[in-house]
């Protein structure tokens, strides 16, 4: 592990700060936590969490022959107690960084400049671009990448780009192109650079989230409002009268005809009248 940071336990263990220690810290940390309560609780979830990192096998026949075989391999063996009292003995190995594909957000903040060149070195010949937008994403969340494609005899001038680069602590991939030569340049980022990355990742994952509860809040709201509406409708006569939809013509012909029973009604009264007289 790293010195100068918190020491880690199976507790504060997670899936991105494994990749920060070894074997033997795994074999360390277990031991200490058999001390603890919890372990028979959580013995499972630190494994799973164990995992994501290491590749983790269980040796059924312990002899010493066959744990040889295990330690050739890269493993290293050790025994921990289980949630059910029993001891286990296990062959834990880091998984190995093989491959730009091996590459991802919980794993590239613990790889070094020299790790990520190597890798890329392993991408068939391929240079910068041949690599997909999530690969550069993830490599660029932890480390300053730029390149250059010049020929050959302008790529190590004095004093250009190569030498300021490798002066500035970058690493250097060079990929022949024919008689031109692809440089990728690798640093890794300051921490605080690398901390910030990893927030601003948080925030838009939390962002996303407030805006479909916010989105699921607007349809719950939208939907009572249809249901008052079907219920008014319901309640509402079908003849009743809406002045706000009358045009202008129904506001003549509502006049004319009070005009026509007007001009009847004054015509009868008249008639009354003279009958009178």
């Amino acid at each position: 592990m790293k010195k100068g940071k918190k020491t880690l336990t199976l507790k504060t263990l997670s899936k991105s700060n494994v990749w920060g220690i070894q074997e033997n810290d795994v074999f360390r940390m277990w031991e200490a936590a058999e001390k603890d309560a919890d372990l028979k609780d959580n013995a499972r979830h630190y494994m799973d969490v164990i995992k994501s990192a290491f590749d983790v096998e269980e040796i059924k026949i312990d002899k010493p022959e066959v744990v040889k075989k295990y330690e050739e391999r890269g493993f290293k063996t050790g025994s921990i107690r289980m949630e059910d009292n029993t001891k286990v003995k296990l062959a834990i190995k880091k998984h190995p960084i093989m491959r730009v594909t091996d590459l991802t957000s919980e794993n590239i903040r613990h790889l070094s400049a020299a790790k990520i060149i190597e890798v890329l070195n392993r991408n068939f010949g391929g240079g910068w671009e041949s690599l997909s937008q999530s690969v550069k994403d993830i490599i660029e969340s932890g480390f300053e990448v730029s390149t250059t494609i010049l020929p050959k005899d302008r790529l190590h001038k004095k004093g250009g780009m190569y030498d300021k680069k490798v002066e500035e602590g970058f690493e250097v991939l060079e990929i022949e192109k024919g008689t031109w030569v692809e440089a990728i340049f690798v640093k890794e980022k300051p921490e605080t650079e690398k901390t910030y990355a990893k927030n601003e990742e948080e925030k838009l994952l939390t962002d996303a989230s407030e805006e479909l509860s916010e989105d699921e809040e607007e349809d719950e709201e939208d939907n009572s409002i249809l249901i008052e509406e079907d219920y008014k409708d319901e309640d509402e006569d079908d003849d009743s009268f809406d002045e706000d939809k009358l045009t202008e013509e129904s506001y003549r012909t509502t006049f004319e005809t009070d005009n026509d029973e007007l001009n009847m009604e004054a015509e009868s009264l008249g008639d009354e009248e003279e009958d009178n007289f």
